[in-house]
């Protein structure tokens, strides 16, 4: 008995283990498990029975987090516009765009997928939505299956780094950080995975043409009445506003200086990024409204069609993610108005109706449901395992490992990229991140640093074969039996699952590539660090035996001081301040406050 007091807490997280195992739901494992041996450490004497008393005010606690409330705006603002049919508008123009070029729709999809998950923030909604409307094009064009899948679920699985994503609320939440400082974190790694996407594709263009072919000129359905694409004209639409959004941002100080009327010589960088690229997508959309109000004809079809397709959602982003990053809102208050951007949105294009409304309403309920389940029986588990003393055995577990912060960095990589086989996001991140984030603070590991790199290494928890979330969305929307297609009267052969796992792998090492480079560049994650004042080490010394003061020798006699006024008694002449100590007692007076007036 005395061996399992004395070791409750690593039994406490193997029973959570055999829980899991058995199959049984992780929120209710979470919960019975930290009931279980709350209540063995209450009968064995390690825990007190006033212990349990806390856990009310706890789950309490979890109602009044105002920053959980950031969850249901920004997966109903998702669910909205991917039912609104924005994906599939988005999918087909930017597959009209890049379509003439290897590889164009592949890119298009991660493309689109990037721009979904800075609108969306829901997986499931990006790859379902994808698979629905892009997978069949792909699939009747010629495009290796494997590609086509594998580029779909890992675009789809863009949405949970790329801000707005809800895995960064949570961690934030988790880790006890701001979200709009993490949402700042997560912003370039975010879009340089985007980047490797796009690199990977090409490199299969170049090397493995026949699996990326081209668009057909029979598919290309945006031309012009001479047959032309239309290009010309929306690259010098694209050229003239990032030109003037350059512009504005480097002179974006005189502006402010002008509004404000004082003179305002810096202006943070983010506050600048933001104004001037929504300066220059305003300027595109005015331009293609004219041009189509007044029929001028100044741009192409395809430059109006891309341009009225793409700003709409772009707007958004700036709306819900400029005035967070500008600090105007919080994130709560920026998924609101994310949400009211989303129906105005749907409501503009005709697609707002009473059933689309039920089923975003309906299915953020139950995923809002499902996370808050899930915090209530981590937050059982939690209390028991403090109680315990856990977290304590994990800090000596882990602070222990050799290497140091590098080391400890290591172990917990292949340690979450281990549980995320079998573990989703959520559950990684309210089981393990709070038994982490006490051990990377105490090595001096940045947390907000610490959070964007665990979010990229979960980010994997989808794309792993066999039990890949992303792989499952795919599989239950690509075809699992030979159909003929609409368009072509071809039979199409179907895709099957060893093929979807079988894509994922490439991206899944990218990932991982990933994640080494977050850790051998640090500086790819970006936020306003907060300098710490380690209080225990603040020392105040005051001055001792300093000119012009009496000595603090308690010891010395008045008539010997060295250092006292000749004008009092048994002061020797000769020792006198000189012209020196008296600037250096003026400068004490005024350092005290002792100066007389």
């Amino acid at each position: 008995m005395s061996f399992i007091a004395q070791n409750l807490a690593p039994i406490m997280f193997a029973g959570l283990i055999v829980f899991l195992l058995f199959g049984f739901p992780v929120a209710f494992s979470l919960g019975a498990c930290g009931l279980f041996f709350g209540f063995i450490g209450i009968e064995m004497g390690v825990l007190p029975e006033s212990l349990l008393q806390a856990l009310p005010l706890r789950i309490f606690g979890i109602m009044q987090n105002d920053t959980l409330l950031a969850i249901p705006f920004f997966t109903l603002m998702g669910l909205i516009l991917e039912r609104s049919g924005m994906a599939e508008d988005l999918l087909d123009t930017i597959g009209q765009l890049f379509g003439p070029v290897r590889g164009g729709l592949a890119l298009a999809v991660i493309f689109v997928g990037a721009l979904l998950a800075a609108t969306t923030g829901v997986v499931a909604a990006s790859v379902i939505s994808m698979g629905l409307i892009s997978l069949p094009i792909m699939l009747r064009y010629g495009y290796d299956r494997r590609l086509a899948s594998g580029v779909i679920a890992a675009s789809g699985t863009l949405a949970q780094i790329i801000p707005p994503s809800l895995v960064l609320i949570v961690l934030a939440d988790q880790l006890g950080r701001s979200v709009g400082d993490m949402y700042k974190g997560a912003f370039i790694p975010g879009f340089m995975l985007t980047g490797m996407y796009a690199a990977y594709v090409i490199g299969c263009a170049i090397f493995k043409p026949q699996w990326a072919p081209a668009l057909p000129l029979e598919a290309r359905t945006i031309r012009e009445d001479n047959g032309k694409a239309g290009i010309p004209s929306l690259l010098v639409l694209t050229a003239i506003s990032a030109g003037l959004a350059i512009y504005l941002g480097e002179n974006w100080a005189r502006v402010v200086s002008w509004w404000k009327g004082e003179v305002v010589t810096t202006v943070p960088t983010d506050e600048t990024i933001v104004v001037s690229l929504c300066a220059g997508v305003l300027f595109a959309f005015v331009v293609a409204l004219v041009n189509k109000v007044t029929g001028l004809k100044l741009l192409s079809r395809m430059a109006e069609r891309v341009t009225f397709v793409l700003i709409p959602p772009l707007l958004l982003i700036f709306l819900v993610l400029g005035t967070i990053f500008l600090g105007i809102a919080t994130p709560t208050e920026g998924g609101a108005m994310g949400a009211m951007g989303a129906l105005i949105m749907a409501m503009a294009r005709g697609r707002l109706s009473f059933s689309l409304l039920k089923q975003a309403l309906n299915t953020t309920t139950k995923l809002s449901c499902f996370v808050v389940f899930i915090l209530i029986g981590s937050t059982v588990f939690s209390l028991t395992f403090q109680g315990v003393d856990g977290p304590r055995w994990v800090e000596h577990l882990l602070t222990s490992l050799p290497g140091g912060q590098l080391g400890f960095l290591i172990v917990v990589n292949v340690l979450i990229f281990f549980l995320a086989f079998f573990l989703d996001f959520f559950e990684l991140s309210f089981i393990v991140v709070p038994l982490l984030a006490p051990v990377a603070d105490k090595l001096g590991i940045d947390l907000i640093w610490f959070g964007v790199l665990l979010g990229v290494n979960m980010q994997t928890s989808f794309m792993h074969p066999p039990f890949g979330f992303a792989l499952f969305y795919l599989r239950s929307v690509a075809p699992d039996k030979e159909y003929v297609d609409k368009l072509t009267r071809k039979p199409i052969a179907p895709v099957t699952t060893m093929q979807i796992y079988w894509g994922a792998v490439p991206f899944v090492i990218i990932q991982i590539i990933m994640v080494g480079l977050i850790i051998a560049f640090p500086g790819i994650v970006s936020h306003d660090v907060e300098q710490k004042v380690d209080l225990d080490k603040v020392k105040i010394e005051m001055p001792t035996d300093v000119p012009g003061l009496p000595s603090n020798d308690p010891f010395a006699t008045p008539g010997n001081d060295p250092f006292a006024n000749p004008a009092q008694p048994g002061a020797d002449p000769a020792s006198a301040p000189t012209s020196s100590e008296d600037e250096e007692q003026k400068k004490l007076d005024e350092l005290f406050g002792t100066q007389k007036k």
